[in-house]
């Protein structure tokens, strides 16, 4: 009788090991200038936490930084992986359906949850071989767009008080006409908008809202994280400030994928194809 044999069993294996937390990538953005705008000039097809996480990996493993494609995207443009080469690892969006009892009626309803995970699937242009790339032209950006297609309206200014340069409110927001930096105002109010800020009622510090630091903090490192994307220089002020609120505290892991989260959907909002430039 053949002996039997132990089947070597496959351990699991962990894509995230090693990887850095979205409050690691928000810090280094925050503290290396000039770093966002080459993720975006680099990786603008993706969310801004995957450009961050892209060039992270890239520099972590002496890769030339690039742009990035999956094993079949290189493969449409002639292009082919080289042998042993590891792949990117970048976030993906997964959702799935489920069925829970409504509370009220007792009936069965359909809703979709969402989780995000790692995948291996992405290799950057110095890892590949095959027909020469030509980089596609890099989208524009309009306020407007970005005002248009977030649903957020501009209303006039009408604070009677003069250190106030900017608010919002619901989807609304007025900057001051005396303001001296008013980009750099503009998207803060956009900021809190996005990250839901003004759907909070008012904005004072209760239990069940945002504490205002975190707020201001939160809507600053958006509007640092998009104007650094667009290579818009108006903004000196927000990574000092943001720099200074890291003396005292740390942006928990949450809070740091939702800066993230917003700082993609402003940009991405605001796109314009070079026929609209």
């Amino acid at each position: 009788m053949a002996a039997k044999t132990k089947k070597a069993s496959k351990a699991t294996k962990d894509p995230t090991r090693g990887m850095p937390g979205w409050d690691v990538l928000l810090r280094d953005a925050v503290d290396i200038p000039g770093k966002v705008a080459e993720c975006y000039n680099l990786f603008h097809d993706y969310s801004m936490g995957n450009m961050l996480l892209a060039y992270w990996q890239c520099i972590g493993r002496n890769i030339e930084c690039g742009p990035i494609g999956t094993y079949k995207k290189w493969a449409a443009l002639g292009r082919k992986v080289m042998p042993g080469q590891k792949a990117i690892i970048l976030c993906m969006p997964r959702s799935w359906k489920y069925t829970t009892k409504n509370k009220e009626t007792g009936e069965d309803e359909e809703r979709v949850g969402m989780k995000f995970i790692y995948k291996p699937f992405w290799f950057v242009l110095s890892q590949t071989e095959g027909e020469p790339y030509e980089a596609p032209v890099l989208p524009g950006w309009e306020l407007g767009n970005a005002i248009v297609n977030l649903q957020i309206e501009p209303v006039a200014f009408t604070m009677a008080d003069g250190n106030c340069m900017g608010y919002a409110s619901e989807r609304t927001f007025a900057i001051s006409p005396l303001g001296k930096h008013q980009n750099a105002t503009t998207m803060h109010e956009l900021a809190h908008i996005v990250l839901g800020h003004t759907q909070e009622a008012d904005f004072s510090d209760t239990k069940d809202r945002t504490p205002r630091d975190v707020r201001e903090m939160e809507a600053e490192a958006v509007a640092m994280l998009v104007m650094d994307a667009l290579g818009d220089k108006d903004h000196k002020e927000s990574r000092g400030y943001i720099q200074a609120w890291y003396k005292g505290n740390e942006i928990p892991e949450a809070n740091a994928r939702h800066i993230l989260t917003a700082a993609s959907k402003i940009l991405d909002a605001g796109r314009t194809t070079p026929e609209e430039d």
